[in-house]
């Protein structure tokens, strides 16, 4: 029986998305976004024209519905024709070409939304048709094939996913930019079949051209990858789609997000694999996908997709690999058993498929295999819990993981993987949504990271030592953060934060071109996610002097993502320095726009305590820039933080025992007591609690207060810049914050 006051009709669907809107993403984001909305406009006037209706058009996509099929198909038609047109205007990189389905269905009608099966049929033709071209299903063909001037070719029945009976596929050929199947009616071939030739030669010519132009201007100097289509990788190179859950309960969503990125880091510890991220598989999550066109706009050779099913104790866990090149099912298989033994069911998934692939394990990744972490299947559960919330990114988000990485650890406290997570948690979260606008909670959350990263330590993951890669880098102890974002990648050197920590980490030490190479894995990993590493890639070309492209990569990083404050300020210093004064303005009032540091002051000193460079001159440069583009301060003001000007321990304590500090902390300014016998007063906030020397830090650990019972430890550095050092004379270097002390003369 149907569900009572649900409105259903029978209705023509039109679905129609960008083919490869990545790769143009990826390339040129203004230009494609600019394109892209000319079109749909161009579209959605035909639609209207053919008497039909605009549904929903969220980013490449576009859904309409027609009271005729009839109208729907020669609208289609209508669409290509004038695309094609269009396309011939542009570059022929530039150039956007469109897929459209169209099927004759029932639909469920809300709100002038419609929803149901005969929609996601639509979506599922239009992802096998080929660029340009148009798709109809069997239901659309039986109305159709007499009514138009047309013709079409049966390509066969076809599943989509929670539709048990198998889909018929044609394709319209009669109308021109349907990949390779433009026009055949007779009449017009011959004319057509000299146009085709002479575009094809013309087109050849200036692909030639343009391949000869780029290696003669680049081929000398290191530039960020792009997403366009490249040839594949030099090892085999994978996709794990999200598994579909297959339970009976929905709750158990999680649990099929857990096993797909389980496999996922699974695979990505074998060195070699190519694997894609997590973040950018996950997007074809709930969609029927067409493994060509996933391994085509991944670039990647083999996907891996599957179901779990899980009902009380009891697993089922179906996968199969297929060639997405060829679309030849190279293995598939299932398998059954208990929650106990899941652990060895994923490595018996894992070592299959690197078998297939004849990918060798070597001794360290069979162990690292055969290392579980944890036999806790309830810690496993909630650490799953936890990772899948983390993914989210959101506030609430990351407190329901900070809680379910908890859970985890109660239950198994020497859960290495879940005291990582939890670590990463904190540290993501102290500087994301807006939290660390209370002091406090930063001071709480950046030393939390610091013991859960040091408990992880016990048993070390990739996630650790990226983690303690972070720390070490704020810390100034720039060896120390290469030698954890080089540990990161031993582990995993498929992770795309690994790569990207390690890009930062070379650019801040004074290797931006080695850096560069990481920037270029990061975005082949996590082709999805561009902003972060154009944003590396944009200092990376600024500490190599070449600023047009820094300028045009933190440009590019800021069409991705443009609430990101601290590329606002990076693009200001550069077109200062580049003395494009009136775009160095525009990006300095943006930053000041987006300051969302609420207890750090936007100003020099600020911007340089939390970017930290190794390279006294590279540092300066940047402030110069900094300077030139509006930001309050002078050069002498920030701190210059060297490794030969930082204090032994016993230098620390002679300096400490028994005297009164003066701390300046950005907006606020205290007196610290350090008795001899290893007690401490802050004065001014009447807090008690301990202080000692741990190897070259200076350690607190305070009775009350959001940091009670955490360690908080740190460098003290001597001030040498003359003009500052009477009222600031030592730097101390925390995991939250960089300070100024005076002691008592």
């Amino acid at each position: 029986m149907p569900k009572q006051g649900l409105k259903r009709k029978l209705t023509a669907i039109l679905s129609a998305d960008v083919e490869g809107y990545s790769r143009l993403m990826g390339s040129d984001e203004a230009s494609t976004i600019h394109t892209l909305t000319g079109y749909k406009e161009a579209m959605t006037a035909l639609i209207k024209q053919s008497r039909g209706r605009v549904v929903d058009a969220p980013g490449d996509n576009l859904l309409a519905e027609f009271a005729s099929v009839v109208d729907a198909v020669q609208c289609a038609v209508e669409i290509q024709r004038e695309l094609a047109e269009r396309n011939q205007e542009l570059p022929a990189e530039r150039q956007m070409v469109f897929r459209i389905g169209v099927n004759l269905g029932d639909v469920v009608e809300e709100q002038d939304r419609i929803y149901g099966d005969g929609v996601n049929i639509a979506a599922r033709i239009e992802s096998i048709c080929e660029g340009g071209g148009v798709c109809i299903s069997g239901t659309a063909f039986e109305h159709v094939e007499n009514k138009l001037d047309l013709e079409y070719e049966n390509l066969g029945d076809h599943n989509v996913k929670n539709i048990d009976k198998a889909v018929r596929v044609y394709r319209v050929l009669s109308y021109p930019g349907a990949a390779a199947h433009r026009v055949v009616r007779a009449k017009k071939a011959g004319f057509k079949k000299y146009r085709n030739m002479l575009l094809a030669a013309v087109t050849a010519l200036v692909v030639v051209g343009a391949v000869a132009l780029w290696h003669l201007y680049f081929r000398t100097s290191v530039e960020v990858a792009s997403k366009q289509k490249d040839s594949l990788p030099d090892k085999p190179s994978i996709v794990v789609l999200p598994f579909d859950n297959l339970s009976d309960d929905p709750e158990q969503e999680y649990f099929a997000d857990g096993m797909t990125d389980e496999l996922i880091t699974d695979l990505s510890k074998i060195s070699g694999l190519l694997v894609i991220s997590r973040n950018s598989s996950s997007i074809y999550k709930e969609k029927t996908v067409n493994v060509r066109q996933v391994a085509n706009e991944l670039n990647v050779k083999y996907v891996l997709e599957g179901s779990i099913q899980r009902a009380d104790d009891r697993v089922r866990i179906r996968a199969q690999l297929i060639d997405g090149t060829t679309d030849h099912h190279m293995w598939a298989e299932s398998y059954d058993g208990v929650m106990e033994n899941i652990f060895d069911l994923q490595d018996e998934i894992t070592k299959k498929i690197a078998a297939v692939l004849a990918v060798k394990l070597t001794s360290g990744e069979l162990n690292r295999f055969a290392n579980k972490e944890t036999t806790n299947i309830e810690a496993y559960d909630a650490f799953v819990k936890g990772w899948e919330h983390l993914h989210r990114e959101t506030p609430d988000d990351s407190i329901q993981a900070i809680s379910f990485f908890k859970e985890a650890i109660k239950l198994d406290p020497m859960y290495s993987r879940a005291h990582a997570a939890l670590a990463w948690t904190y540290l993501s979260s102290s500087l994301r949504f807006r939290w660390h606008e209370v002091f406090n909670v930063l001071i709480q959350f950046r030393l939390l990271a610091r013991k859960h990263s040091d408990l992880a330590m016990r048993n070390p993951t990739s996630t650790a030592h990226l983690v303690a890669s972070k720390m070490a880098l704020h810390r100034r102890r720039y060896e120390d953060s290469v030698t954890h974002a080089q540990l990161a990648l031993a582990f995993d050197a498929n992770d795309p934060d690994a790569n990207l920590n390690m890009a930062e980490v070379l650019i801040a030490t004074g290797k931006p071109a080695e850096g560069l190479t990481y920037v270029n894995k990061t975005i082949k990993l996590d082709p999805r996610n561009m902003a972060a590493p154009l944003s590396a890639a944009g200092m990376a070309y600024f500490f190599m002097g070449d600023l047009q492209k820094a300028a045009r990569m933190t440009e590019r990083s800021i069409n991705h993502n443009p609430t990101n404050v601290s590329r606002y300020v990076a693009l200001s210093a550069i077109f200062a320095l580049l003395g494009r004064n009136k775009d160095a303005q525009a990006a300095f009032e943006k930053g000041l726009a987006t300051w969302n540091w609420a207890y750090f002051p936007a100003n020099l000193t600020t911007i340089l305590s939390l970017f930290p460079v190794k390279d006294r001159q590279d540092a300066d440069r940047y402030a110069d820039g900094l300077i030139k583009a509006g930001w309050p301060g002078q050069s002498s003001e920030y701190f210059k933080i060297y490794k030969e000007n930082m204090l032994a321990g016993e230098e620390i304590r002679n300096l400490v025992s028994g005297q009164e500090i003066t701390v300046d902390e950005f907006r606020r300014t205290y007196w610290v007591e350090h008795h001899e016998n290893g007690r401490i007063m802050d004065i001014s906030r009447a807090r008690e609690g301990k202080w000692w020397i741990e190897g070259d830090m200076l350690c607190y650990q305070m009775e009350s207060g959001k940091a009670k019972g955490l360690n908080d430890c740190g460098e003290i550095y001597r001030n040498t810049d003359s003009l500052t050092r009477s009222k600031k004379q030592y730097i101390h270097v925390k995991d939250y914050i960089i300070s100024a002390l005076t002691t008592e003369e």
